[in-house]
């Protein structure tokens, strides 16, 4: 053999060794099967007013907003583990007060077929004020899709985003109608 032929040869000769012992896998990688989560409409953000009824920028105690979701996801027999990663930020407004401010947010699992699976509601917490005005948390879910047969988790869609009152929903879709 010319030392050309060896030196070609040597990393295919190394792959199939590699594989042989152990190297490869059968099991499906998680990365392929991993859903994505995706920010439903109209759910990204949170504009909250004082109690009473003025609804101009003075009355504003909190702005939240969703900055970000990403999931991770390790596969086992029967069940992918996926660990859910939100970020929501928050910004007190000219109304705030020294109480505690709690920012509603949800996750949903979707089958294929559209239908929650699961779902839950839950609560960021931060402590606002005029001297601390803004603030970030990250939340961290754990979540457990079933499954048949592993093509059956390419279904699974997951859906989150803040949970506004239909009132602060109206708000943000009138607000996003503004020039």
């Amino acid at each position: 053999m010319t030392l050309k032929k060896i030196v070609f040869a040597a990393p295919v000769a190394l792959a199939l060794v590699l594989t042989g012992c152990g190297g490869g896998s059968s099991a499906p990688s998680a990365n392929v099967y991993c859903p994505a989560p995706f920010t439903v409409q109209d759910a990204d953000r949170i504009t909250h007013f004082k109690p009473g009824g003025g609804r101009d920028p003075r009355d504003i105690e909190y702005e939240a907003s969703l900055v970000g979701a990403r999931t991770q996801c390790e596969i086992k027999r029967g069940q992918m583990n996926v660990t859910l990663v939100m970020r929501i930020a928050v910004q007190a407004g000219p109304s705030v007060t020294g109480a505690p401010t709690q920012v509603p947010y949800f996750v949903r699992v979707l089958t294929g077929a559209g239908t929650v699976a699961q779902g839950q509601d839950f609560i960021a917490g931060f402590k606002l004020s005029a001297a601390n005005p803004r603030g970030q948390s990250q939340e961290e879910l754990a979540l457990t899709l079933p499954y048949s047969e592993v093509s059956d988790l390419a279904a699974y869609r997951i859906a989150v985003g803040l949970k506004p009152t239909p009132e602060e929903l109206d708000y943000n879709r009138r607000s996003d109608r503004r020039p």
